[in-house]
């Protein structure tokens, strides 16, 4: 059925207030907030109507009632709205990434603990991960008359490495010029485009151009294994979680390695919240994520996200992971060169 507007304005309230005191609302609350101006019996009617189509519940033989995942769906779609951090909030966020010096792992550690204190919740964020290795530079290191080493490096600072037989003896020089040539041909280059550029190569330079693109290809859609954590603690306080089973199984879900790469979303800068597991993790039945992508589409973008109890604040989280995954593609561009 479509909810009449006061109808929308008590499951609203009901939601809100759930969130911010983890107790069932009664009519009785309902009635003195004077969120809506009806009588008792109105607001026992509406509350009774919107229990029948699922959108709340009795969480046991109290008269107060807690949303379900299809209330909180609803609340998140049709009655949030385009909520925004507050101004002096954002320019904080902002002005302490500014500070940060321009380096991955501190903008890692820096994100996670910036949006675990915005959102109120976990954050977790994974290391982005290059869908299309793009060649820096590399450097020709001889090792013997007839043996080099290879040092390929792409741009976000992948570093990697292969032996080459020459097949003539060869002096640093030659390497040396070698390697400047085709960092010169191939500087930002991706794989395709190093294929369409190995016309005219001497025997040497293919031979080193193949080794690259070998290299390059063993780099191709790894999935980042590093995730960074904060605020997990202290979401593991929430009264969802005082039991130790209910702790365990929040814990074990976030630190499965995969987690993060399990997660399908939209294109880099869509929020997407996930409310009670969607049937997908049985672990997070009592949570909810709001996760996004950030980065470079088609080139770089990992996933930074809050996870928490589904009686979050959805509004602040959506705000906080939307500027956090916005400063970080704002970084993936200025480190990969996009």
């Amino acid at each position: 059925m479509g909810l009449t507007l006061r109808q929308q304005q008590i499951l609203s309230y009901v939601v809100q207030t759930y969130v911010a005191t983890a107790k069932p609302v009664s009519s009785q609350a309902i009635l003195t907030s004077g969120h809506v101006i009806v009588s008792s019996a109105t607001i026992r009617n509406d509350l009774a109507a919107l229990e029948d189509e699922g959108f709340l519940t009795h969480p046991h033989t109290s008269a107060g009632r807690v949303p379900t995942d299809k209330g909180y769906r609803y609340f998140v779609e049709r009655l949030l709205g385009d909520v925004e951090l507050p101004p002096h909030e954002e320019n904080t966020i902002r002005h302490q990434f500014h500070q940060a010096r321009l380096e991955m792992g501190q903008w890692m550690q820096l994100a996670a603990a910036v949006l675990a204190r915005s959102s109120r919740s976990a954050a977790l964020i994974s290391a982005p991960r290059l869908e299309q290795p793009r060649f820096r530079h590399l450097e020709l290191i001889s090792t013997q008359s007839q043996m080099a080493l290879l040092v390929l490096v792409l741009q976000g600072g992948t570093v990697r490495q292969q032996v080459l037989a020459l097949r003539d003896p060869t002096d640093q020089s030659e390497l040396s010029q070698t390697a400047a040539r085709l960092n010169g041909l191939f500087g930002g280059a991706d794989p395709a485009t190093i294929r369409g550029r190995l016309a005219g190569l001497s025997d040497f330079e293919l031979d080193a151009a193949r080794s690259a693109l070998e290299l390059m290809a063993g780099d191709a859609n790894q999935p980042s294994t590093e995730v960074f954590r904060d605020g997990l603690t202290e979401v593991l306080q929430e009264p969802e979680f005082v039991s130790q089973s209910g702790a365990r199984a929040i814990v074990h879900a976030l630190e499965q390695p995969g987690f993060l790469q399990d997660l399908t979303l939209a294109k880099v800068g869509t929020v997407q919240v996930v409310i009670g597991g969607e049937g997908r993790w049985h672990e997070l039945s009592s949570c909810s994520m709001v996760m996004a992508r950030y980065g470079v589409d088609g080139f770089a973008t990992g996933t930074v996200g809050v996870v928490g109890p589904t009686r979050m604040p959805y509004g602040r989280a959506i705000s906080s992971v939307r500027l956090v995954a916005g400063l970080m593609s704002g970084l993936v561009g200025d480190i990969y060169g996009e």
